[in-house]
């Protein structure tokens, strides 16, 4: 008995832990906004990065906080926020023109490397979903695939047991293209394999050697695609295919 009132005692303490952390982390919302509203950008910065260090991350937050950092004129840490909030909103036509209109203030203007077809489809099919709307597919998927598979090994109609057996094939396709590509988005997400450059000037280095030859030259605010890691070194890739070594300190994962 005593052993489960100290249970409920606890429940209780978190559960009125919790409901107070919520009006606080709301108060610093409206705060930011506010003082987004009315041109203090840098307080609104401060905010917002506050909440971020409290781990509530969301897109509205990484959104707002590229808004101010763009404000201030500091467009590699308003791209780098305006590329995490489309990590949960691929798709946000606002986030996107603003991604744009930052990467329009950013020195290098790098054609794109031409990709095969079914590459841009497959880059195009994983942006429909944002990561967790992914995993939810999977999840439902998987949960139809079972329901459609019951009813076909239940069903006597033959006509019926043709139609679900072919429905639950449509459905197992479904759940295998979420799956793959829920767990793309993961790893991608875990294995941080995009930065923005954070240094005004960056030499590209032939090895990860700081002695070794400089083979072309990025500036801040540059997407990067990191491909391999060597000590204090990543090895990148930038738009059109050039690769190179660069300090892991001269970037921000995505």
């Amino acid at each position: 008995m005593k052993k489960h009132f100290s249970i409920i005692i606890l429940a209780l303490l978190l559960l009125t832990a919790f409901s107070h952390r919520l009006p606080a982390q709301q108060a610093d919302i409206d705060k930011a906004g506010k003082a987004y509203m009315a041109g203090f950008y840098e307080n609104a910065i401060t905010l917002y990065e506050k909440l971020l260090s409290q781990e509530q991350a969301s897109p509205e937050i990484y959104y707002n906080l590229g808004n101010a950092y763009f404000k201030t004129g500091n467009m590699p840490s308003a791209i780098l926020n305006y590329e995490r909030a489309l990590k949960y909103r691929p798709n946000d036509e606002d986030i996107l023109y603003n991604l744009g209109v930052a990467n329009s203030r950013i020195v290098d203007k790098i054609d794109v490397l031409p990709e095969l077809f079914y590459i841009r489809w497959w880059k195009s099919l994983k942006q429909l979903l944002s990561p967790d709307g992914w995993a939810v597919a999977l999840i439902a998927s998987f949960s139809l695939f079972f329901i459609v598979l019951a009813l076909f090994l239940l069903s006597r109609s033959a006509a019926i047991r043709k139609a679900l057996f072919s429905s639950a094939i449509v459905v197992l396709v479904v759940a295998l293209i979420s799956g793959t590509i829920a767990w793309q988005t993961y790893h991608e997400a875990r294995q941080q394999v995009t930065a923005i450059v954070f240094t005004p000037t960056l030499p590209v280095k032939s090895s990860p050697d700081e002695s070794s030859i400089d083979l072309f030259v990025i500036h801040e605010g540059l997407k990067v695609k990191i491909i391999d890691k060597l000590g204090e070194w990543n090895e990148i890739s930038i738009p059109n295919g050039s690769k190179g070594w660069v300090k892991i300190s001269d970037l921000k994962p995505i």
